[in-house]
């Protein structure tokens, strides 16, 4: 099997948590695209606050980053391994330790990680009841 075909390779049905997943990455993939492809005074506007030229090329980062979590989100998910899909959970719910303590330094624009600190923990839980719904359906 070529390097292609085994990257693109997945199982013929994925459960609806890795689907879940999935759909995350997506959705990092098209945020981070956005954030790294905005301009200077879209991301002021969307940050709330003026950016010196430094900042904005972290900004670029924070979206390459971004994006490069949900390829992983996607390419995990398509695996088909729950156990991939719930390492995400465990990652998502502990990233607010990180980014409030970052934010209260004040030395960072505090929107984006705001937003992260509140939406990835959300999705962490939204894949937790999918997956436990799953369980439960198996179960009965």
């Amino acid at each position: 099997m070529s390097f292609w075909s085994s990257l693109w390779a997945r199982p013929e049905v994925l459960s609806p948590v890795c689907r879940y997943t999935v759909a995350n990455g997506i959705l990092y993939m098209v945020t981070g695209t956005a954030i790294y492809l905005a301009p200077h005074a879209l991301l002021e506007v969307a940050f709330f606050t003026e950016l010196e030229p430094a900042s904005a090329g972290f900004a670029n980062l924070l979206g390459m980053a971004v994006l490069f979590i949900g390829w992983f989100y996607v390419m995990g998910g398509r695996t088909g391994a729950d156990s991939f899909a719930l390492g995400t959970v465990v990652d998502r719910l502990l990233l607010p330790l990180i980014l409030i303590p970052t934010v209260a330094s004040g030395t960072v624009p505090w929107v984006p990680l705001a937003v992260f600190a509140v939406l990835d923990p959300a999705l962490a839980l939204g894949a937790l009841l999918i997956w436990r719904r799953t369980q439960a359906a198996v179960s009965a």
